[in-house]
């Protein structure tokens, strides 16, 4: 890996929103600094309220419809270019973002897969046929499905994954045929500007794409409340994820919003494997993932000797400077949220909580932190904690385990580690989560399944490519005397 300075001191990127390729000129630009050093890595040239508008009507007014094998071919070719310019990708997400060049490099990974799954479901044929012979009171008919495009679709995507929560929402609307205007995090939008540049470049039409910066009220609130805009699809907060709800009126909303993610480790657990899954829940992206584990959940007679283990595993996960390769977590998204966490982390003491290991702060770099006798209404455990922060909590019996678990207002995912497949099913039919996954984190999953929560962390409607290409959809049917 080349030394990230390369971009961040001798090549300050000088980028701009864009509209169907074309890039805008307001004269306000939006700077972007590294986390870690304060280095200005870019600034991006933001959009106006006529470049909202205009960015709407050009997707509108639109071109030629893409086949589907037109819609293959884009982003399978923007696959490959993808891998071609690894490199250059994570360093711009480590030096924008602060996260450690190993998970950028991982994510790029991850992107190039829903690139790969969305291009392969552009060449299924997903309609269906009824037969109306039925019943008795059908007739010699068929009645056919096909999905046809939405209008046009608006994607607000977060810091935390600058490129691969790109792709998961462009991807699969570009499969489906649907136009997308893009607005990325103002903390991280230099990776998705070069992401739509490679799409782009990839042979995608512009009209299908455009990107835009700015001011909430000329950009995000104008898309998410024109009636023109057929669905929209966020990932953030729980506020702003409610907001959009409130005010988007007549359209499709899919949220993805927070998560409180627990790793329950039965009396029966593998230790070797639970301390694995806690250490890599916890720490990976420096704990900036909605499906991070943020609430280890152990039983009472496993507590002390898992704690012994999880601390000296926890003590290999190194942190400082996210350029250098021997780094495993970075910076957290900025200085504020890093003071935030901390905070959290001195209310729980307060509370009589014990830091064993971390809990300090240097700027955006917050040490990996492992903290036990958390009470179960501390901050840090009833709501969400984006950062390296791993509590542990004793439970007596699985019956306070699910409790303890089902207790927060969030429903994303969940990891337990067992040996008994009784105790699995029971986790399995009683957590109230979008996803219960054994002997595994909480967050995995593959690109094209689905993913997705209820209560505050969303709506239950599902992402992941396959799901999302339904959602920036819509089925026409059509019957036909056979």
């Amino acid at each position: 890996m080349k030394d990230v300075d390369t971009i961040i001191t001798h090549k300050v990127l000088k980028l701009a929103s864009l509209i169907a390729g074309k890039p805008v000129s307001s004269g306000n630009q939006l700077a972007v600094h590294n986390p870690y050093n304060g280095e200005l890595v870019g600034t991006v040239e933001t959009a106006d309220l006529n470049d909202t508008n205009n960015a709407i009507e050009t997707a509108l007014k639109g071109g030629a419809a893409m086949t589907r094998f037109e819609r293959y071919a884009v982003l399978d070719k923007a696959r490959t270019l993808l891998l071609e310019r690894k490199e250059e990708f994570a360093q711009l997400i480590t030096a924008e973002s602060g996260l450690c060049v190993s998970e950028s490099t991982y994510e790029i990974g991850r992107a190039h897969d829903v690139l790969l799954f969305a291009a392969i479901e552009c060449l299924k044929d997903n309609g269906q046929i009824y037969s109306c012979d039925i019943s008795p009171n059908g007739k010699q008919r068929k009645i056919f499905t096909t999905t046809e495009p939405l209008k046009l679709a608006v994607a607000i995507t977060p810091f935390n994954h600058p490129l691969n929560q790109v792709a998961h929402k462009v991807a699969p609307a570009l499969a489906a045929g649907t136009p997308v205007i893009l607005k990325p995090s103002e903390k991280t939008p230099l990776t998705a500007i070069r992401f739509v540049e490679l799409l782009y470049e990839a042979g995608l039409p512009p009209y299908m794409l455009s990107v835009l910066l700015g001011d909430t009220k000329v950009v995000s609130e104008i898309l998410v409340q024109d009636p023109r805009i057929d669905v929209v699809s966020f990932t953030g907060s729980v506020a702003v994820g409610k907001m959009i709800a409130k005010t988007a009126g007549y359209k499709k909303v899919i949220l993805e919003l927070g998560g409180n993610d627990p790793l329950i480790i039965l009396e029966d657990a593998d230790l070797n494997l639970a301390v694995e899954l806690a250490a890599e829940g916890a720490f990976r992206n420096s704990g900036q993932r909605c499906t991070a584990v943020k609430r280890i959940l152990v039983h009472e007679n496993l507590a002390e000797e898992f704690t012994k283990r999880f601390v000296e595993k926890a003590k290999e996960y190194t942190y400082g400077d996210p350029s250098n390769p021997a780094t495993k977590v970075g910076t957290v998204i900025d200085e504020q949220s890093a003071i935030y966490l901390e905070s959290v982390v001195n209310k729980a003491v307060a509370q009589g909580a014990k830091v064993l290991l971390g809990g300090k702060r240097t700027g955006a770099l917050l040490e990996p932190t492992v903290i036990i006798d958390v009470p179960r209404d501390a901050q840090m455990v009833v709501q969400e904690s984006f950062g390296p922060l791993a509590p542990i909590l004793k439970f007596k019996n699985i019956t306070d385990a699910i409790k303890l678990s089902n207790s927060t207002a969030f429903g994303l995912s969940s990891g337990v580690v067992t040996t008994n497949m009784e105790h699995a099913i029971r986790f399995v039919k009683e957590l109230k989560v979008g996803t219960v996954n054994i002997n595994e984190v909480p967050g995995y999953r593959i690109e094209n399944s689905p993913f997705g929560g209820i209560k505050d962390s969303g709506l239950g409607i599902k992402e992941g490519v396959i799901e999302a290409i339904k959602c920036f959809s819509y089925v026409k049917t059509f019957s036909m005397p056979w």
